[in-house]
């Protein structure tokens, strides 16, 4: 096989998961008639589609977006003036055909078989390439972009598509949507979905990319700089990190807590023991020209009234019901998963979640590990610095929500 491939593409590539990720170790190449097809289009718009894999036809001729699904791609990217080889580059999540060694039959490609063509080449192509836009088209190509990167609760194309994700990590917009195999069958629903999925990803063909601004955490231990806030804005989003999930049970907490009083300005601070030191941040929540928002605020709401003893005036934005509101899709209203697909934002918490989960993870008054994660300087600020992000992407989400609403009711 050294005609199709390099010493480079046959070696064993280490990974930090232990695995190794290679052609040899995927094993496709030895039964495909076009092993590790390579990219194909003149990408004039700076447009990368990606698709699952080489169908029998594309095996069979070395070529791209064969047969009625590419034919409907086509078809339908030509209507909205992009050509497929003219405008655009493709790759597949996997470059040689895949079907069952046993009945011979197409199959979808294995997240390992999908994770060795990344490693092997695709990470390579789009570091080559630095695309704008990247479609994604089905589960295959999704995961090919960010299935190492988001490692929980990915599940499928059907969560993700129809969103536009300014992904800071390719610095490329990414565009989850169906793959044209899933329409092709006549749905007339599903391809009235999938085009509006593909004119909304189109519109970003001339759109800047965004980059994020990184925000001022203020860490602080006398908490009477809050009581300025009021001369700064009228409006905060705060976040708490606790020991658990509800606060009722014996030996429960608030640990610290973050204000953003700005899309730019966070203060956070580990909560004072004693009631006397926390006054200036209970008078902030009792406030009642400070308008507070938080994503699914009961938990704040609940902490707040439970083990500070204070009731929280003036709320006016849950980012969580907010999201729901959007796109009442199931999995998609969490924080993170929001900051990700507004922002682009992958992951920020993952050295503090496992300290986050209950001890008992079926009763929802089981503490957390929280208190050993705080039992060093460096854990402590650690947690202050994700309980500050946590706050910053809750008003940047909440302002993001409210300008879409558009409820011009609210003071701005």
């Amino acid at each position: 096989m050294s005609g199709f491939f390099t010493s480079k593409d046959l070696s064993f590539k280490s990974q930090p998961d232990g695995k190794t990720y290679s052609c040899i170790s995927c094993g496709l190449f030895k039964n495909a008639v076009s092993p590790k097809m390579t990219p194909k289009g003149q990408f004039g718009k700076r447009i990368m589609l990606i698709g699952s894999c080489p169908n029998d036809v594309e095996d069979e001729n070395g070529e791209m977006w064969q047969g009625a699904a590419g034919r409907l791609l086509r078809r339908t990217l030509r209507k909205m003036n992009v050509d497929v080889d003219a405008d655009c580059i493709t790759i597949n999540a996997v470059n040689c055909h895949v079907k069952d060694t046993k009945t011979k039959e197409e199959r979808e490609p294995s997240n390992f078989e999908i994770d060795c063509c990344r490693s092997m080449f695709n990470a390579n192509y789009i570091k080559k390439y630095q695309p704008h836009l990247i479609i994604a088209f089905g589960t295959a190509a999704l995961y090919s972009l960010i299935g190492h990167r988001w490692k929980k609760d990915f599940r499928g194309i059907e969560k993700w598509r129809g969103f536009t994700i300014p992904d800071q990590d390719l610095k490329a917009w990414i565009c989850p949507v169906f793959h044209p195999s899933f329409v092709a069958n006549g749905d007339t629903e599903m391809e009235t979905i999938w085009k509006d999925d593909l004119k909304r990803t189109l519109a970003l063909i001339n759109k800047p990319f965004p980059l994020n601004n990184e925000p001022r955490i203020n860490i602080i231990k006398d908490l009477s700089i809050l009581l300025q806030i009021p001369s700064i804005t009228h409006r905060v989003a705060f976040d708490y990190e606790t020991t658990g999930i509800k606060p009722h049970a014996a030996g429960h907490r608030v640990i610290c807590a973050s204000v953003a009083v700005s899309p730019d300005n966070v203060f956070v601070f580990m909560m004072p023991r004693k009631p006397v030191d926390r006054m200036p941040f209970l008078k902030l929540l009792a406030d009642t020209q400070i308008e507070k928002m938080a994503h699914n605020m009961k938990f704040e709401n609940n902490w707040s009234e439970v083990r500070l003893k204070a009731k929280v005036k003036n709320w006016i934005w849950d980012s969580m019901i907010a999201a729901h509101v959007l796109d009442n899709r199931p999995y998609i209203t969490g924080l993170k998963f929001q900051t990700y697909i507004n922002f682009g934002v992958v992951d920020y918490a993952s050295d503090i979640e496992p300290y986050l989960r209950g001890v008992t993870p079926d009763n929802a008054n089981s503490l957390n590990r929280i208190e050993e994660l705080i039992a060093t300087e460096a854990g402590a600020e650690k947690l202050m610095t994700y309980c500050a992000m946590d706050s910053i992407w809750q008003y940047r989400l909440a302002t993001k929500q409210i300008e879409i609403i558009g409820l011009h009711d609210l003071p701005f």
